[in-house]
Formats: structure tokens, C-alpha cells, sequence
């Protein structure tokens, strides 16, 4: 067996469930054999998102910040990370006390990581 994961529920296993989460949809599947999360949080997006990124670490990701935004009652951010050969994509951000966040993960990292936001 390897020992990379790569079956939708092996990755989904890799995810931590963002705080405050009121609505999860998924696993989806996407290409080069991924999965997309889709979860919404009843919390302000920029705090949320700080947890999400400390959640992953805390679930073994090496997580890097690719940007950060905040204004006004708005924000969010998007991360990427890996843990061991799977890669992700974490995607998040909304507004007063609503934060949507997608997550793209693979068994590796594709040619074209491009994680598509969810329907809202």
C-alpha cells in the first residue's frame, strides 16, 4: 500500500474541520484525483481563518500564507501547504460573523493546483 492517501475519504481524513463550521459540503471530487471542501463558519473571517491555519499545522501541514486581506467587517486568506507528498490549496474568507472556506487537497501536487471556489 502506499503511503500517500488517495481516496477522497483518506484525504478528507488530512483535514481539520474549521471551528464554528454550521455547514460542510463535501468530499467533491476535482481533478488529478483531489477533493474539495466546502465549509462555512458562523465567525469573522480573518480570526477564523488564523484558526484554520493553526488547525492545520496542529493536523501535521507545513502551511505557507500565500495572502492575507482585512477591511472594514471583511477579510480572509489563502494558504497552501503540504503534508507529506499530499498538497492543498485552503481558500477562506467573508464577512461579519460568515467565513466560507474551500479546500482543495490532492495525493500530490498537480500541474495546476487550482482549488475552484464552491457555490455559496
Amino acid at each position: 500500500k502506499s503511503s500517500s492517501p488517495t481516496a477522497p475519504e483518506d484525504l478528507k481524513t488530512l483535514l481539520p474541520v474549521p471551528a464554528s463550521t454550521q455547514q460542510t459540503v463535501g468530499p467533491d471530487p476535482i481533478a488529478a484525483n483531489g477533493i474539495r471542501m466546502h465549509y462555512q463558519a458562523t465567525a469573522a473571517p480573518g480570526p477564523a481563518m488564523v484558526a484554520y491555519r493553526n488547525a492545520l499545522r496542529d493536523k501535521g501541514w507545513d502551511v505557507t500564507t500565500i495572502v492575507t486581506s482585512e477591511g472594514g467587517t471583511g477579510g480572509g486568506a489563502t494558504y497552501v501547504g503540504s503534508h507529506g507528498k499530499a498538497y492543498g490549496v485552503f481558500d477562506g474568507g467573508g464577512f461579519d460573523q460568515q467565513t466560507f472556506i474551500d479546500v482543495c487537497v490532492w495525493p500530490e501536487k498537480p500541474a495546476d493546483p487550482n482549488c475552484t471556489r464552491a457555490k455559496r
